[in-house]
């Protein structure tokens, strides 16, 4: 049942989702931005009231749910006003759950969530089986109400941030890729972020199904365990290249098979999936020196296993914005697996530098990528790979990890 009033704060693309989805079924709504800068006017014709660069608590006085944005910690004004008030509070994947119907294939995870949602997304259209990705990945949940034919499965991408504010949110098929600490600043804990995480479990029945890494501990919820490992045998191997893109597909193998999907159109999603922006994205070859675009590397582990995926020799450009995640292990792999320089950028630029300096790294401050692409192009001989995988988040020197990425296939098209 939906509420007479409703507030939702954060007015990016998942939140004016929201707020537009609760419009169109005759809910009142008021939406609140930090921002002065959003624009509002879509919202505005469409009755949603905007209140913009305050967050006065006051607003939550007279409505019956808040519905908040991936982005907005639980320690906003308004977030904590309402729970101060006992009011509702949903994430806007909650609040899509309730507005569509559709079976969820829910894709969680430290890493490789969004390749893995991808690759389900192929998948089921090599089945000829109707599909639509949503969540972190791109399209929000909410904005698919009334879009998308009942039947048509919907592969969700998840974060913790989505995850940590549901209710009732029930993906029929739920996939764990892999669990290690991130985001500590924003969940404070790694108990924390782990039972956000793994709350994509608890709502599930005996009929759905729970696909963890094999091992992986018990996780809530009635659902049949499926577990899946890297070394899986598959019904093909994967075009995108590295180990942790081989336990993707086997995750996604799993998943895919749980939906009744044959092997033979997972065989050719395997071979045909190209991978996803940002992500190992091979840019351009210069003199015979590539440069791979690896900007979603938002986490240590993440570069890790990007380093994994090269031979030795690579010039890896790391930094960003802080996370409270320690680097001493990213360090040690980067010297295992023979890096020969990296290139320091941002604010965690220090603390990259004391990592691998205990481990014999060599490295130069390079401050912003334009000055870290350009000397890597310098140091670098035909055959070296220049690899930005920064193990950082972007919010220091970009939006987000996709201007990020972008500026660096600018800067190497203009080698």
């Amino acid at each position: 049942m939906l509420p007479r009033r409703a507030l939702v704060v954060g007015l990016a693309r998942s939140g004016e989702a929201a707020a537009l989805a609760l419009a169109r079924r005759g809910v009142q709504v008021v939406g609140v931005d930090a921002s002065e800068e959003v624009d509002a006017g879509r919202l505005r014709d469409r009755g949603v009231e905007v209140v913009l660069g305050a967050e006065d608590p006051a607003l939550v006085d007279d409505v019956d749910l808040l519905v908040k944005s991936p982005g907005v910690p639980n320690e906003a004004p308004l977030v904590a006003a309402a729970r101060s008030r006992e009011l509702t509070v949903w994430s806007e994947v909650e609040l899509g759950s309730r507005l569509i119907p559709n079976p969820i294939l829910g894709v969680t995870g430290t890493n490789g969530k969004t390749t893995t949602s991808e690759l389900l997304g192929a998948v089921f259209a090599a089945a000829g089986r109707p599909v639509a990705v949503a969540g972190n990945v791109g399209r929000p949940l909410t904005g698919l109400d009334g879009a998308v034919p009942h039947e048509t499965w919907v592969v969700c991408e998840l974060s913790s941030f989505q995850l940590e504010d549901i209710e009732t949110f029930r993906p029929r098929i739920a996939v764990l890729l892999n669990l290690t600490p991130d985001h500590l600043d924003r969940h404070g804990t790694v108990d924390a972020y782990r039972a956000a995480k793994l709350r994509i479990f608890e709502n599930q029945e005996t009929d759905d199904v729970a696909v963890v890494p094999r091992g992986f501990a018990p996780v809530p919820g009635g659902g049949r365990r499926i577990e899946f490992a890297a070394d899986d045998e598959l019904p093909a191997e994967p075009r995108v290249p590295g180990e942790h893109n081989r336990e993707n597909a086997a995750a996604a193998t799993a998943a895919a098979r749980a939906a009744g999907i044959g092997d033979p159109a997972i065989a050719e999603a395997l071979r045909t999936f190209a991978g996803v922006p940002h992500r190992l994205e091979l840019v351009r070859e210069v003199g015979g020196i590539r440069f791979v675009n690896d900007s979603k590397a938002t986490n240590p582990e993440a570069a890790e296993r990007a380093l994994a995926a090269y031979p030795p020799g690579l010039r890896v450009i790391l930094g960003g914005s802080l996370k409270g995640i320690p680097f001493q292990r990213l360090a040690h792999t980067a010297r295992r697996s023979g890096v020969a320089r990296a290139y320091l950028i941002g604010e965690a630029a220090d603390e990259l530098a004391e990592a691998l300096a205990r481990e014999g790294v060599r490295f130069t401050y390079s401050e912003h990528l334009d000055a870290a692409v350009a000397g890597a192009f310098g140091d670098a001989e035909p055959g070296d790979v220049v690899l930005l995988s920064p193990a950082c988040a972007s919010y220091d020197q970009f939006t987000n990890f996709e201007e990020r990425g972008a500026r660096f296939r600018d800067l190497v098209e203009a080698l």
